[in-house]
Formats: structure tokens, C-alpha cells, sequence
């Protein structure tokens, strides 16, 4: 199961319920959000675990963290300690502040939502995809790490938009455009 497939399925449906209250979207929006939004923060989860200590380093934070609160207790996705963890997680996957916006900018593109919208659910986001990845690699079910890097590179697939194996340079070309507009 992928990271999109685990958040849209938690709970019967009633995470997307929950942030779809949280930032006054419909369902479809919602859901529309979600995957247009995964795909960049699954990117950099990829860059993440293709460093010599990448893959160990998420396991421990997946491990030692409390991560899989987010999809057990939706009411907590509202509390301003999960925008704190959120934006640290984004820092950790994404790096920049720019990259964080211009992710909620290529979003606000493929999907009609505004992107003050985008950069308020981001965080939010984030948190639920490590929920997502932190109850893979728990429990009975579990996966290893091998299947978790396929998990987090099926739908980084999304970003490769060249088709050459590598999402690196899409994401380069894509932070680029931002800073050549300026």
C-alpha cells in the first residue's frame, strides 16, 4: 500500500473528512490535495533514503517517533504541536522554506485550491505521511525497509516527469522556475 492509498484509507475515510473540515475543502478537494501534494514530499523522502545512512536514519525517526498518533487520533491533526512537527518534517524532507512554497504553488496549479491553502495543509500533510510510513514499518504488517523505500519511490514515480529514472533533475528544473521568475 502507498503512502496516498494509507491516509485516504485511514479510518474509513474520516482523515480526509478531517483535514477536508480543517481547511474548508470538499472531499474531492481534499483528496485531489493530497495527491498532488504527496508526490513532492515522497520526492524528497526518496532523496532522503537514497543517502548512505538515509534509510536508517527515517527508520529510527519512524522507530523512536510517535508518528502513527496522526492517523490513530485525527483530532489531533488541529493542534498547533502537530504544525511544529509538520514544518520540522518538512525542513528535514524539502530543506527550504522556498521549496515548501513552491510545492503549495505547483499544487495550487494542478488542482484549482489556493495556495495559502496549500502551505496551511502542507505541514499537516507531511505529518500524516509519516503516520502513514510509521504504521508500515510497525506491527504485524510491517514492511522492511526495502519495501518502504519502493512504497516512498511508487509514488515519487509521480515526479519524474522526464521518465529518465531520476527525480532530482525534475525537481531542480521545477525549484529553477521559481527562482527564475523572480
Amino acid at each position: 500500500m502507498n503512502i496516498l492509498d494509507a491516509i485516504v484509507g485511514a479510518q474509513d475515510g474520516e482523515a480526509v473528512g478531517a483535514l477536508a473540515n480543517q481547511f474548508g475543502l470538499s472531499q474531492d478537494q481534499t483528496v485531489s490535495a493530497l495527491g498532488a501534494l504527496l508526490p513532492a514530499l515522497a520526492g524528497g523522502l526518496q532523496r532522503n533514503v537514497s543517502s548512505p545512512s538515509g534509510l536508517d536514519q527515517l527508520s529510527a525517526a519512524l522507530g523512536s517517533g510517535r508518528h502513527g498518533q496522526y492517523l490513530d487520533d485525527l483530532t489531533s491533526l488541529g493542534r498547533a504541536d502537530t504544525m511544529t512537527d509538520g514544518n520540522a518534517i518538512l525542513g528535514h524532507i524539502l530543506g527550504s522554506r522556498d521549496v515548501s512554497r513552491a510545492v503549495a504553488s505547483n499544487a495550487s496549479t494542478a488542482t484549482g485550491i489556493s495556495p495559502d491553502v496549500l502551505k496551511r495543509m502542507l505541514p499537516v500533510v507531511a505529518t500524516l505521511a509519516m503516520a502513514a510510513l510509521s504504521k508500515q514499518s510497525a506491527g504485524p504488517g510491517r514492511v522492511s525497509g526495502a519495501q518502504m523505500s519502493d512504497n516512498i519511490g511508487g509514488l515519487a514515480g509521480f515526479l519524474d516527469v522526464n521518465k529518465d529514472g531520476s527525480i532530482a533533475d525534475d525537481m531542480m528544473g521545477f525549484v529553477g522556475k521559481l527562482f527564475s521568475g523572480r
